[in-house]
């Protein structure tokens, strides 16, 4: 229960004199948790989250998986999945950054022995928003193109070579001549005036000029890793420009972040409507929807394991679970929001979001396929080339196109935009957690030298061969580092903690809830969760390909390296652990179970949450992680 002493009543608000009259920017009167300052409202908190939950995967990556996994019946299994992987993990992170106000290395006060789990997901998160930047400066440099009133990759340009093509070409077909059919090449046949026969037909290799723009115009790709080429001067200066903006954001912390996401993750919606708008009333957009969708749904797909597994990595990429940043997005809540609906609400809009995604995508595919008489299986595609290649190209064939390709490229800016913010965030969370006093006096500073520094990392990846750099962070980081995290983590909490304790400290926030509603989160959170993410992680390690991009193939240097990144991510969990033990007091069983143990500072950051069941605590800034000398107080 609350304590009734004077001091512990008007949580938060207490006037404490050391602290002198000096206001700080990432603070105000109304917080609760005036060292670290709350969300200003609970709207702030929920548009961050759907906006860091809600990425290009989203767009470019979901509608691919649905098409290439049964269409409709797709939706079964990534639903199931949503609700078995996603969501208890989901619930999970969020109430640990509200319960303990930490973020993700410090929140491992909860099982120091796990502490290294918090730095891969730190580490992780800082390779991917060196990348993911220049993934919004592509973007970037397209919208800046698409000022024109012909758009630059809609047709053959003096850039383009002779395999450019707006239209396939055909170079040999049979047809009938005197009565005897023919195998002939396509130029003696139209001399001849003979039409093809239909499905004879064998088309030359062209390039569309939406593709060789991306190759030659955007990127200037090179053959490979090897040849690094130059640094594209206008993808670097697009690159700074992405960072300025994340900076200038970010620079009062939640409090100015919190607003900026009100406009970037409510206004892709709005563009997305426009689109799908667009593309149901185009010719053809029926075609798209159905291979989407409709009639290509193919039930026998679910008897596939790769489609379940498919499945499973989407939800689990798509709801950022284990980078960190729910950890530290959820610190800044005040204690008793109820965190539970709040993960409900995220991960059911950001599901929503890519089936709607999906929509407007195929609708203008398909319409892309009726111009350009090809099946809707040629056009489609995912990730980069669905971005930057088929869907550009596609718009550039409807009129007003640049309208709707700015929009397309803004869209992709914003949902880029707050990823990145709420990924910068963690980060600087962290290191709040690590030096409050810095961050209290040089918050600015510190913010913008993170920026820096990661703009520099990133020049790498906007060289000539910087698209091959992007796919191999992405290969390696994005991928399995992310699923040893999220293992450990759930195993840690469940097992090692305890999971009923777990839950109890959440009652501490959101009320006591009937032993129904915990059944279902206990199967998952003891059962069904760690099992389905050791099997994604198996699968993963098993079918592990080494990375390609395209047709190029990367050299063996370039995949050691690739490894060597991952390594640098994961080797801090047994680090940490080996360290933790080594300094812990007694022989070694004895220090295993100490390091096991919630450090003596572990519980609700204000006096005032802590109730009896965390009345024990050494307040944290007395004293940092030292052990309780005795262990009563444990006996759970």
């Amino acid at each position: 229960g609350m304590l009734s002493l004077p001091g512990f009543l008007s949580c938060g608000k207490k006037k404490d004199f050391s602290l002198s009259n000096e206001k700080d920017a990432h603070t105000s009167d109304s917080d609760e948790n005036l060292e670290r300052g709350n969300w200003s409202n609970k709207g702030d908190y929920l548009l961050s989250m759907v906006g860091y939950a809600v990425g290009l995967g989203n767009v470019w990556r979901f509608p691919y998986l649905t098409y290439q996994n049964g269409g409709g019946a797709f939706l079964i299994p990534y639903t199931l999945m949503l609700a078995l992987a996603g969501l208890p993990l989901f619930f999970m992170e969020c109430s640990l950054g509200q319960f303990a106000s930490l973020g993700p290395i410090s929140i491992w006060r909860i099982l120091p022995l796990f502490q290294g789990v918090g730095i891969t997901m730190v580490i992780i998160s800082t390779f991917v928003a060196i990348y993911y930047n220049v993934i919004i400066a592509y973007a970037l440099y397209y919208l800046f193109a698409s000022f024109q009133k012909v758009l630059p990759w809609s047709d053959c340009f003096s850039w383009a070579d002779e395999f450019c093509s707006k239209t396939r070409l055909v170079s040999d077909c049979n047809a009938t001549l005197d009565g005897e059919t023919i195998h002939a090449n396509y130029s003696f046949i139209t001399s001849k005036n003979l039409t093809c026969m239909n499905g004879t037909m064998n088309y030359k290799p062209v390039q569309f000029p939406s593709e060789q723009y991306w190759n030659k115009v955007a990127l200037q790709r090179s053959s490979g890793l090897d040849e690094t080429g130059n640094i594209v001067w206008y993808l670097a200066l697009c690159l700074l420009l992405s960072w300025m903006i994340v900076g200038a954001v970010l620079f009062k912390g939640i409090k100015s972040s919190g607003k900026v996401v009100y406009f970037t993750a409510l206004f892709p919606y709005v563009i997305l409507l426009i689109l799908l708008v667009r593309g149901a009333t185009l010719e053809g957009a029926m075609d798209g929807i159905e291979y989407y969708i409709g009639r290509q749904s193919n039930i026998t797909k679910l008897m596939e394991a790769e489609v379940w597994k498919d499945a499973a990595t989407q939800i689990f990429y798509s709801l950022s679970v284990a980078w960190g940043g729910l950890v530290a997005l959820s610190s800044y809540n005040k204690f008793h929001n109820n965190c539970y609906s709040d993960a409900i609400f995220v991960c059911v809009t950001n599901c929503a979001t890519s089936v709607f995604a999906g929509f407007a995508i195929f609708s203008v595919l398909g319409h892309m396929a009726f111009v350009s008489e090809r099946p809707v299986s040629e056009v489609v595609d995912s990730g980069f080339d669905l971005a930057f290649v088929a869907y550009p190209e596609a718009l550039s064939k409807l009129p007003v196109s640049p309208l709707w390709s700015f929009l397309f490229f803004f869209m992709l800016l914003l949902l880029g935009l707050d990823s990145q913010f709420a990924t910068i965030e963690t980060l600087t969370t962290t290191i709040q957690d690590i030096y409050p006093e810095v961050m209290k006096k040089l918050r600015i500073p510190v913010t913008l030298g993170v920026c820096i520094l990661l703009f520099l990392l990133g020049l790498t990846c906007v060289t000539q061969a910087g698209i091959y750099w992007v796919n191999l962070i992405d290969h390696f980081c994005a991928g399995w580092g992310i699923l040893i995290a999220a293992v450990l983590e759930i195993i840690g909490i469940v097992y090692i903690y305890g999971g009923n304790r777990f839950i109890e400290d959440i009652e501490m926030m959101i009320g006591k809830k009937s032993r129904l509603f915990w059944l279902w989160w206990r199967m998952c959170w003891f059962f069904i969760t760690p099992v389905l993410l050791m099997t994604i992680l198996v699968w993963s390690l098993v079918t592990f390909s080494p990375p390609t991009y395209g047709s190029v193939s990367y050299p063996a240097w370039g995949t050691a390296v690739g490894w060597c990144m991952i390594i640098f991510c994961v080797i801090w969990i047994p680090i940490v652990a080996i360290v933790k033990i080594v300094k812990a007091e007694g022989n070694f069983c004895q220090r295993i179970v100490r390091c096991c143990r919630p450090a003596a500072n572990w519980g609700p950051y204000l006096e005032c949450h802590r109730g009896e069941r965390y009345s024990h605590i050494v307040d944290p800034k007395k004293e940092k992680e030292h052990e309780i000398p005795t262990v009563s107080g444990f006996v759970y």
